[in-house]
């Protein structure tokens, strides 16, 4: 039996998010911010806390500096029960951290990189990851140190008998190179939001890009904010609305939807299931501000997911690769 449901390889950072901004950011002016919230961030370690949060057994494997901050976000990922043993510790060096200036549905994101830049291949135990049942990336172009070996680890995971699953998130330099389109071939979930399918597949048209990338994927989740996910595999194409809430903070939202539809995904659900899952932990996230806060309330998400008709924890029996 695999020692883990999902390892996560990722970035781990803190997200310092201020509240309540001017209308508009004037240079060389002292504005002020009403409130502020320093969190746990990065899409990767966002996705694991939840997903161990949700009940699934989660390993991570990534790398902080020798910080506060570093360690500050790996007592979080800790304390949600994810298995941080795998976690570099680079002492000379910094860990990553966020900024967050959110405005409405919309948000300016300020990202130091430190450590997230500098995972490397050999950084990777390959017996931890062998050890679950299904491989996760998140953050694709913030790799720059492993990105040129990314394709090897989705290859070796899938002859190791593992699902797959990746969130490229944005690319800060806006190029969307096409050696992604390699990886695609070796992953089972892919999970972009709809402005990223479009950038990666070079194209303005929704349609045309998930058609591109279900070529390449065996399975395209498409995310779109409230309005309804779609979820693409070979000629099927599901499509389902989130459910309504009041939302306090969309950061992290992504991510939340990612680590439903895994859960469910590796718990045995049809696609549709993990789509309505997902949507369930994508809208729940936005409750409380962060990215995890609203999933560090147990209490507060089993009576959410009760509400919805669902049940967190495992129910049915684990995918094979």
């Amino acid at each position: 039996m695999a020692d883990f449901d999902v390892c996560v390889v990722g970035e781990i950072n803190l997200d310092l998010i201020l509240y309540g901004l001017p209308k508009e950011l004037v240079l060389d002016r002292e504005l002020l911010a009403s409130r502020l919230a320093v969190t746990l961030g990065s899409s990767s370690a966002i996705f694991a806390h939840n997903l161990a949060m949700l009940g699934s057994k989660v390993g991570f494997v990534g790398k902080i500096g020798g910080d506060t901050l570093g360690k500050m976000a790996l007592e979080r990922l800790a304390a949600a029960g994810v298995d941080v043993s795998r976690v570099k510790q680079a002492t000379e060096r910094t860990t990553g951290l966020t900024v967050v200036l959110p405005y409405l549905r919309q948000r300016y994101i300020l990202t130091f990189p430190g450590t997230m830049f500098e995972l490397e291949y050999s950084d990777i135990d390959m017996g931890r990851m062998r050890a679950a049942r299904h491989l996760h990336v998140s953050s694709f172009f913030l790799h720059r140190a492993l990105r040129k070996r990314i394709v090897d680890l989705f290859r070796q995971a899938k002859e190791a008998g593992l699902t797959t699953s990746l969130d490229t998130n944005d690319d800060p330099e806006n190029k969307w190179d096409r050696d992604l389109l390699e990886v695609l071939k070796h992953v089972d979930i892919f999970l972009p939001n709809d402005r990223e399918a479009k950038k990666i597949a070079h194209t303005e048209d929704l349609s045309q890009a998930i058609n591109l990338l279900a070529g390449l994927a065996k399975v395209v989740v498409v995310k779109r904010g409230s309005a309804a996910a779609i979820c693409r595999s070979g000629q099927q194409q599901y499509s389902l609305m989130p459910p309504s809430v009041k939302p306090v903070d969309d950061v992290g939202a992504g991510d939340s939807f990612d680590a439903g539809f895994i859960h469910k995904f590796t718990a045995g659900a049809s696609l549709e299931d993990c789509l309505a899952f997902a949507n369930l932990a994508g809208a729940y996230s936005t409750t409380k501000e962060g990215g995890t806060e609203a999933f560090r309330d147990r209490i507060a998400l089993s009576s959410f997911m009760r509400q919805k008709g669902e049940t967190v924890g495992r129910d049915k029996p684990p995918l094979k690769g």
